[in-house]
This record gives structure tokens, C-alpha cells and sequence, in this order.
């Protein structure tokens, strides 16, 4: 089952206010796996980035206005995604934006069947955060290349994000090994490691004492 995770940049929030997007990032995934098959294209919005777009993704309208547009490019998109599941965090905005650059061209809006991470996050962990860098922290991927929004960088981190969003199984943890904890994903393709910490003696000895003192405060 092939599958696209997707994710855009945009000049600001609301299509209504004539936004327009300024990347679009795609990798596809087979059974959960990446096929290193992507698309990406940077866009010419043909208007002014705003401020609060421009200092989350940083693309000045002097680089876009080299770019090409939407009509350029929604083609290749079309056929990129073609039949397969799209993957979305906040699939909402993106896809809004999407059908939008579909309805100035005069073509259909996009019938792909949409997964949305945020959904799956808010139903998983109800009342946590559940923005992308949140997820990148509890399941302890390196986001650290994500200084800013950029589309395919966030496909990557998206990706990860998805698989352990669809794991049901509970970290298990391997005794055997006597310096590591393992955890493993849900394909047990990728190993994630914490150093286990042994007390000193000194520590150990003052964690006895104060279990003798309060044994005998509490029961005699």
C-alpha cells in the first residue's frame, strides 16, 4: 500500500485573504517503508509573503518570484499522488490550500483519501501537545535540522512521526543487555537506545539508612 506524506508552505494562513502556496514537499511511503521516490518544487505565489509566513519557512518574495507556479507543475503533482492515501499533519490547511490553487486553474479538487496525523495525535494523546516538533519529542526523533518550516524536512520528521502514531505495541524493554534499554519500532527496523545509570555505593548506602530510619518511624 503506497501512501504520500505531504506538507506546504504558504504565504500565510487563510485562502480567503488570498494566500497561495510557496512549497510543496511529498515522499512516498510502501508499506510504511520510503521508496526514496519525493517531489518537491519551490513556488512563485505571484504576491508578497507575509510577515508571520516568511518567519516561519524564511522564503523571501525575491526567491520566489523566480520559482515556478502552480499551473507549472500540478501535472507532475497530480500524477505523483495519483491513487494513493495522503498523509497530512493538519490535512485541513494544506488541503484547503491545495484545492484552492485547483479552483484559480478551473480543475477538480483533489478525491484522495487524506489521513490526518493531527486527528490520530489528538486521539492518542488527548490533552497533550500535538504539534510536529511535540511528536518529534516524545518518540524521540532528531528534529534538530528543523530550524525552520521547510517542506521536505518536515515530510522526514512527519514520517517517523506516522509510523510510531500507528504503533499499538508498548516499548519492550531488553534485560539482556545490562548498559542499554531497547526500544523498538514498530517494523523492529530501527533501535533506539537510553543509557541506564547505576547508583554509586555511597548512594546506595545512603538510600538503605533512609529506609531503615523511616521502616522504623512508620512501624514501631
Amino acid at each position: 500500500m503506497k501512501e504520500i506524506i505531504l506538507d506546504t508552505e504558504t504565504t500565510g494562513l487563510n485562502v480567503k485573504d488570498g494566500h497561495r502556496i510557496v512549497e510543496i514537499g511529498c515522499i512516498e511511503l510502501d508499506n510504511l517503508i520510503p521508496t526514496k521516490q519525493t517531489f518537491h518544487c519551490y513556488l512563485n505565489p505571484e504576491r508578497k509573503v507575509s510577515e508571520k509566513a516568511f518567519e516561519v519557512h524564511g522564503y523571501s518574495d525575491e526567491f520566489l518570484s523566480k520559482q515556478k507556479k502552480f499551473s507549472e507543475i500540478v501535472d507532475d503533482f497530480l500524477k505523483f499522488i495519483e491513487g494513493k492515501k495522503l498523509v497530512i499533519h493538519n490535512a485541513d490547511f494544506d488541503i484547503g490550500h491545495l484545492n484552492n490553487e485547483m479552483l484559480i486553474l478551473g480543475k477538480d479538487k483533489i478525491k484522495n483519501e487524506v489521513i490526518d496525523t493531527l486527528i490520530l495525535a489528538r486521539d492518542k494523546f488527548p490533552g497533550s501537545p500535538i504539534n510536529l516538533d511535540s511528536l518529534c519529542k516524545r518518540y524521540r526523533i532528531d528534529n534538530s535540522r528543523r530550524t525552520k518550516h521547510t517542506a521536505l524536512i518536515d515530510c522526514d520528521l512527519l514520517a517517523k512521526v506516522y509510523i510510531n502514531l500507528l504503533d499499538q505495541k508498548e516499548p519492550t524493554l531488553d534485560f539482556q543487555n545490562e548498559n542499554k534499554t531497547k526500544i523498538e519500532d514498530i517494523n523492529s527496523t530501527q533501535l533506539y537506545y537510553k543509557k541506564i545509570i547505576k547508583p554509586t555505593s555511597d548512594e546506595i548506602e545512603f538510600h538503605n539508612k533512609f529506609l531503615k530510619t523511616n521502616l522504623k518511624k512508620n512501624f514501631f
